[in-house]
C-alpha cells in the first residue's frame, strides 16, 4: 500500500480538486497498479458515483479484470452543502483507523490499495456481492453471522487499543494523533448531545405529529441533565479507538461475510459508544418493522430475530472481550504478575464482571442518545424515513423515542442485556408509546 504525505499537512494540496466521472480515470490511470487490477483500457472502465452517505464521494469504477472503490473527502458537509465547510483531514483520519483495524481483526475491513493524501482520497477493495448492513434490515433478510462477526470485531478492535492491550506510550502517541479528527468529534457532540434537546435550525421530525414530543424533550430536565452526563463521558474517556460512527449504514453484508466500513470519525472515546451506536440501529430497525410490515409479510419473526441479535451482539462482545483480556495483553494496567497468586485473580476477575456492567449501562445509554439523533436531529434513517404513510411512521418513531428517553435516564438500571430487549417488546407492543 502506497501513501503520499504533504509534510506537516494531513491531507489536500495543490493537487486537490473534486473527482468526477470524468477525471477518476486519469486518476487511477496514473497510480501504478491499479490499472492492472481494473483491467482494459481505461476507456472502457465504468465509472458510477455512489455515495449516498452525509459527507462524500464515493465512486465505484470496474474493468474486465475487476473493480475498486474510491471515496474522496469533500471539503464540506455533503449533506447540508458547501455552507458547513468541513476539513479534508478526515480521510486520513479513516485511512489510519482502517490500518488499526485491519491488525486488530484479520479481513473484516477492506483492503486499502491506495490512500493518496494530495487528493484526499482513499483507493479499496470493492465488496462485491455485498449490500449495505441497513438495507438488508429493510428488506428483511437473515444474516445468521452478523452478531458473532460484528461483536468480534468490535470486541477485538475495542480491546486492542485500549490501556489493556497497548503500552501507554504508543497509545498515546495514538490518541495524540486522532485528538486532531475534533472537528467530527464536534458534529457528534452537536448533533448527538445537543442539538434534539433545543432549538436548533438543522433540526427535523415528522410534523404535526412529533411537535410535541419534540417540544417535551426540550424541557425535559432529567433526560438533558442524563444526555449531558453522556457527553462529559463521550468527551474525557479515551479508553480506545473507537469506529465513532459504527451504524448499520456502516456495515456491509452477505450471508458469508460481514465487513465494516466508513470510520471517518474514529477517536479515542468511550468504548460504550460503539457499542452503544450498533444497539441503538438495531433497535431502529425493530420499531421501523412494524411500518414495513405488509399484507403479505408481518414482520414478526423478523422482529424477533432483530432481538435476538441484539443479545447475540452484546453476549459475544462480552465474551470475546473477556477472552482477550484473560489472555493478556502488553498494556501497562492489569499486568498478569500482579496477579498471578489466587486471591488476587479472583479479585481481578471480580473486577472485570464489575467493567463490564458497567460498560453495559454506558453502552445502554449511548444507544438512547443515538435513537433520539435520528428522530428529532438532523440525519434520519432510511428505516424509519421510506415508510411512506406519515402517521404510520410516526407512531413508529413515538416508540423510538419513548424507548429511547428509558435508555438514556435508567441506564444503569438494566441489569441484563435480556432486560433491554424485553422493554423494546413491551413498548413496540404498546398502543400507547407514552403509557
Amino acid at each position: 500500500m502506497k501513501t503520499q504525505t504533504q509534510g506537516s499537512r494531513l491531507v489536500g494540496g495543490p493537487n486537490y480538486a473534486p473527482l468526477s466521472e470524468t477525471t477518476i480515470r486519469t486518476f487511477l490511470r496514473s497510480i501504478p497498479g491499479l490499472t492492472k487490477l481494473l483491467g482494459g483500457p481505461a476507456a472502457d472502465w465504468a465509472v458510477r458515483e455512489v455515495g449516498d452517505g452525509n459527507l462524500n464521494l464515493v465512486f465505484i469504477v470496474k474493468g474486465s479484470a475487476g473493480g475498486l472503490v474510491v471515496k474522496q473527502a469533500l471539503p464540506y458537509v455533503r449533506l447540508v452543502g458547501e455552507s458547513w465547510p468541513l476539513p479534508l483531514d478526515r480521510i486520513y483520519f479513516e485511512h489510519e483507523a482502517l490500518g488499526h483495524q485491519a491488525r486488530a481483526v484479520s479481513g473484516a475491513v477492506p483492503k486499502v490499495h491506495y490512500f493518496d493524501a494530495s487528493r484526499a482520497a482513499i483507493v479499496m477493495e470493492l465488496l462485491e456481492p455485498h449490500i449495505i448492513l441497513r438495507k438488508a434490515l429493510i428488506r428483511g433478510t437473515f444474516l445468521p453471522r452478523l452478531a458473532k462477526d460484528i461483536s468480534g470485531f468490535v470486541a477485538s478492535t475495542l480491546f486492542a487499543t485500549s490501556d489493556f492491550a497497548m503500552p501507554a506510550v504508543e497509545k498515546r502517541a495514538a490518541q495524540a494523533l486522532f485528538s486532531r479528527n475534533s472537528k467530527l468529534c464536534k458534529i457528534t457532540e452537536d448533533l448527538v448531545f445537543t442539538d434534539p434537546y433545543r432549538i436548533a435550525n438543522l433540526n427535523r421530525w415528522t410534523s404535526p405529529q412529533l411537535d410535541a414530543v419534540a417540544a417535551r424533550f426540550r424541557v425535559d430536565a432529567p433526560l438533558k441533565l442524563a444526555v449531558q452526563e453522556l457527553k462529559w463521558i463521550f468527551l474525557t474517556r479515551g479508553e480506545a479507538l473507537l469506529h465513532g460512527d459504527l451504524h448499520t449504514g456502516s456495515v456491509m453484508v452477505t450471508q458469508e461475510d460481514t465487513r465494516i466500513i466508513d470510520p471517518e470519525f474514529a477517536f479515542f472515546g468511550p468504548m460504550g459508544f460503539d457499542i452503544g451506536a450498533f444497539m441503538a440501529n438495531l433497535l431502529l430497525a425493530y420499531f421501523a418493522q412494524a411500518g414495513q410490515a405488509g399484507p403479505d409479510d408481518d414482520r414478526i419473526a423478523y422482529r424477533e430475530w432483530i432481538l435476538d441479535t441484539l443479545e447475540a451482539f452484546w453476549r459475544g462482545f462480552e465474551s470475546r472481550f473477556l477472552a482477550l483480556w484473560r489472555k493478556g495483553g502488553d498494556g501497562d494496567v492489569f499486568s498478569g504478575a500482579l496477579f498471578a497468586d489466587s486471591a488476587a485473580a479472583i479479585a481481578l476477575e471480580g473486577f472485570r464482571g464489575r467493567f463490564m456492567d458497567g460498560l453495559l449501562a454506558d453502552a445502554i445509554g449511548f444507544a438512547g442518545a443515538k435513537m433520539v439523533r435520528r428522530i428529532l436531529g438532523l440525519a434520519h434513517v432510511e428505516d424509519l424515513e421510506s415508510i411512506a404513510d406519515a402517521d404510520r411512521r410516526a407512531g413508529c418513531e413515538l416508540r423510538v423515542l419513548h424507548m429511547a428517553r428509558r435508555l438514556i435516564v435508567d441506564r444503569g438500571s438494566f441489569r441484563s442485556i435480556g432486560e433491554v430487549t424485553q422493554m423494546a417488546r413491551h413498548v413496540g407492543g404498546s398502543n400507547d408509546a407514552w403509557s
